[in-house]
C-alpha cells in the first residue's frame, strides 16, 4: 500500500492472473491452450478473401476470435515475463516461459494462414473486401500489412515447420542467454567484504575513478566467463535468421528489420549519414568532459562519471519518492493527461523498481491489453539515470494507454516508433530539470547527463549497429569465435566514437553483456533507439513552434504509429520527411546547442 507521499517499489501482478505457482494459474494456462488450438483449427476453414457475404461473415468472426486469443496470449507472455524478470532463478517461471514459447508456433500458424490469404489479392480486391463491413474497414491498414508481411514468409508448410523448430532453436538460444545473464554475479568489494551483485546493480557512475575502473574490470571478467557460450548463442541466433533470409531471397540482413520497423532503407541511411557528419560535436563534448575530470582522454567507464565541478557537496541522495514526484510534475507541465497517467501508474502498483539481487538486468515496459494496463520493470539505484529510466518506461506505458481504445490489431507499433514516446518522456523530465537549474554548476551537470544520453544514442548504438552489420556479413561465411567478435566490436566502437576514447579504454567484450543482441524475436534491436531519440528531439523542436497545439499533435502521432508506415505517420501528423537529412539535422542542431553551452560552462568552471 502507498500513502500520499510514498510510492511502492514493487509491482502488483496478482490482479492480472493467479500466481504462476498456484493450481489456479495452471487452469488458466490450460484454458488458453484449448482456446488457442480452437482458433488455429478455424484457420483451415477460412474461405478465400472476397466480398461474398458468407466469406465476409466468416472473416469477421475469425478476426474477433483471433483478437481475443491474441490479447490473452500477450497477457500471459507479459505476466510470466514479469515474474521471471523479478526472480531470475525461479525454475517454475522459467518452465512457464518455455511452455508458452512452445505454443508460439500455434500463434505463428494463425498469422501465417491469415497473411497467406492476403498475399496474392490485388489492391482493388482488398479495398472491396474491407468496404464490405465497418469492422473490416477499420482494419484496412492491418490487412495491408498482412499482404506486405506475407511476401517475407516462406511457403506455408515451410513457415510452419520453421516456427516449430524455432522453439528449440533460435528462441532457445535467446532463453539460454537470459538464464546465463540472470544467474551471473559480479564480485564487488564493499566495506572490506566481497558482495555478489547482479549486472544491473553495477554502475560506472562513481565519482572515484579507481572504483569505476575496478567495477569495469570485475564486470568484464564475470561476463568473459560466459563468453564462449554467448558466442555460440549469438552465432546460432544470427545463423538461423540468415538461413531463413536465404530461402526468402531477400536483399540482405537489413530487409527484414526494416520491414519490421515499417521504415524505408532511405530513412535509415539518411539518419546514419546525418549522424556521421555531425560526430565532431560529441567529440568536443567528450574532450571537454575529460579535461573536467583531469584526464587526457575518457575511457569507456568514464563516460557516465559525475563531474566534480557539477556536484553540489552534501546534497541529498535522490530517493524513489522524489524521483516519482519529479517525473509526475514534469509530465503535468507538458500535458495534464500524461501527468495524471503517470501518477495512476505509480500509485496503482504498475512499477517494479526495488534494488535487490536476483533480478534480471535492464528495464522494460510490457502491456496487458486484456486489462488495459502496463507493467514497468527496472532497478532504481538513486541516480538521475535511474529517474530517466523511469520516465522512459512510463513513456512506453503512456503510448500503450493512448492506443487502448483502438482495435487490438491497430495497437501494435514498430519498435522505432515505440521508442519515440519513451525518449520524448525522458526529454520532458530532463528539460524541466535543466530549466530549473539554479546555478552554472547545476546546469553543467544536467547538460552532462543529457549529452551522455546523446553519446549513448549516437555513438554507442551506432557501434552496436556497425558491429551487427559486419557480424552478419561474416556469419554468412562461418561462425566467428569470441576473439573475432571482440575484434569486430572494438573496430565498431573506434569508428562510432570517432576515436574519442583512450586507446586502452575500449570495451571489446560489450557483445557479451548487451542483452539486445540476443533477443531472438526481433532482429537488429538497436537502431530503433537512435531513430526514436532523434524523432523525439525533432518533435520537441516542432513543439516549441506549435505551443499549446503540440500535445494533441504528439498524441495523434502516437495513435498513427499503430496504423501507418513510419514515414507516413510522421508526415501526416508533424509534416516532416524522414528520408531527408534535413529532418535529422534539425534534431542534431538541438544537441549541438547543448554541446556549445556545455563547453562554455566547462571552460568557466575548469
Amino acid at each position: 500500500m502507498t500513502t500520499a507521499d510514498t510510492f511502492s517499489t514493487t509491482w502488483d501482478l496478482a490482479r492480472i492472473f493467479p500466481h504462476p505457482e498456484s493450481p489456479e494459474f495452471e487452469t488458466v494456462f490450460q484454458n488458453y491452450h484449448t482456446r488457442l488450438k480452437a482458433v488455429v483449427a478455424s484457420t483451415s476453414q477460412l474461405p478465400p478473401v472476397s466480398t461474398d457475404p458468407a466469406a465476409v461473415t466468416a472473416w469477421r468472426d475469425f478476426m474477433a476470435d483471433w483478437s481475443a486469443i491474441r490479447s490473452l496470449a500477450t497477457d500471459l507472455d507479459a505476466f510470466i515475463g514479469c515474474h521471471a524478470a523479478a526472480d531470475a532463478a525461479n525454475r517454475t517461471f522459467q518452465q512457464f516461459e518455455g511452455r508458452l514459447s512452445a505454443l508460439h508456433p500455434l500463434q505463428e500458424k494463425i498469422a501465417t494462414e491469415a497473411e497467406a490469404a492476403f498475399r496474392d489479392i490485388s489492391a482493388d480486391e482488398l479495398t472491396a473486401f474491407c468496404a464490405a463491413a465497418p469492422d473490416l474497414q477499420e482494419l484496412t491498414f492491418f490487412f495491408e500489412e498482412c499482404r506486405r508481411n506475407a511476401r517475407l514468409r516462406l511457403p506455408r508448410n515451410e513457415e510452419l515447420l520453421a516456427a516449430d523448430l524455432g522453439v528449440d532453436g533460435i528462441h532457445a538460444w535467446g532463453r539460454l542467454y537470459d538464464r546465463l545473464s540472470g544467474k551471473l554475479r559480479i564480485p564487488v568489494m564493499e566495506r572490506g567484504e566481497i558482495i555478489q551483485k547482479s549486472p544491473g546493480q553495477v554502475l560506472f557512475d562513481s565519482p572515484e575513478r579507481s572504483v569505476r575502473e575496478n567495477l569495469f574490470f570485475a564486470a568484464g571478467k564475470a561476463w568473459d566467463s560466459i563468453g564462449e557460450t554467448c558466442a555460440d548463442a549469438l552465432n546460432h541466433i544470427a545463423g538461423t535468421r540468415l538461413t531463413l533470409y536465404r530461402h526468402l531471397n531477400v536483399d540482405d540482413h537489413l530487409t527484414v528489420p526494416l520491414r519490421r520497423n515499417r521504415m524505408s532503407r532511405g530513412t535509415l541511411e539518411s539518419m546514419w549519414s546525418a549522424i556521421s557528419e555531425r560526430k565532431g560535436m560529441l567529440v568536443r563534448y567528450l574532450e571537454a568532459k575529460a579535461r573536467l575530470l583531469g584526464l587526457s582522454q575518457l575511457a569507456w567507464y568514464d563516460i557516465q562519471a559525475p563531474l566534480p565541478q557539477a556536484t553540489a557537496p552534501g546534497g541529498p541522495a535522490l530517493s524513489w519518492d522524489n524521483a516519482c514526484q519529479t517525473v509526475i510534475s514534469s509530465f503535468h507541465e507538458f500535458s495534464p493527461e500524461l501527468g495524471a497517467f503517470a501518477e495512476t501508474t505509480l500509485r496503482e502498483g504498475w512499477v517494479e523498481s526495488e534494488n535487490r539481487s536476483g533480478k534480471r538486468q535492464g528495464g522494460f515496459c510490457t502491456t496487458f491489453p486484456g486489462a488495459s494496463e502496463s507493467r514497468i520493470f527496472m532497478t532504481f539505484t538513486g541516480s538521475p539515470d535511474s529517474m530517466s529510466t523511469l520516465a522512459h518506461e512510463l513513456g512506453h506505458a503512456w503510448h500503450s494507454w493512448v492506443l487502448k481504445e483502438q482495435p487490438l490489431f491497430l495497437q501494435d507499433y514498430p519498435m522505432n516508433l515505440a521508442e519515440t514516446a519513451s525518449t520524448f518522456a525522458e526529454a520532458v523530465v530532463n528539460n524541466r530539470r535543466l530549466a530549473a537549474a539554479k546555478s552554472s554548476r547545476e546546469r553543467l551537470g544536467m547538460l552532462d547527463q543529457m549529452l551522455t544520453d546523446s553519446v549513448s544514442f549516437l555513438m554507442n548504438i551506432h557501434s552496436r549497429f556497425l558491429f551487427e552489420d559486419r557480424f552478419h556479413r561474416e556469419r554468412a561465411a562461418g561462425e566467428p569465435g569470441p576473439e573475432r567478435l571482440s575484434a569486430l566490436m572494438l573496430e565498431a566502437q573506434q569508428e562510432a566514437y570517432a576515436g574519442a576514447l583512450d586507446p586502452a579504454g575500449w570495451y571489446p567484450g560489450f557483445w557479451i553483456s548487451k542483452l539486445h543482441f540476443y533477443i531472438s524475436s526481433l532482429p537488429f534491436y538497436n537502431f530503433p533507439y537512435t531513430f526514436g531519440y532523434l524523432l523525439s528531439l525533432g518533435a520537441a523542436a516542432i513543439g516549441r513552434e506549435q505551443g499549446d497545439r503540440f500535445p494533441e499533435m504528439f498524441r495523434q502521432l502516437l495513435i498513427a504509429t499503430g496504423n501507418r508506415q513510419a514515414e507516413d505517420a510522421v508526415r501526416d501528423t508533424l509534416g516532416c520527411d524522414l528520408e531527408s537529412t534535413d529532418f535529422w539535422n534539425r534534431s542534431l542542431d538541438l544537441i549541438e546547442q547543448r554541446v556549445e553551452e556545455f563547453t562554455e560552462l566547462a571552460a568557466e568552471l575548469d
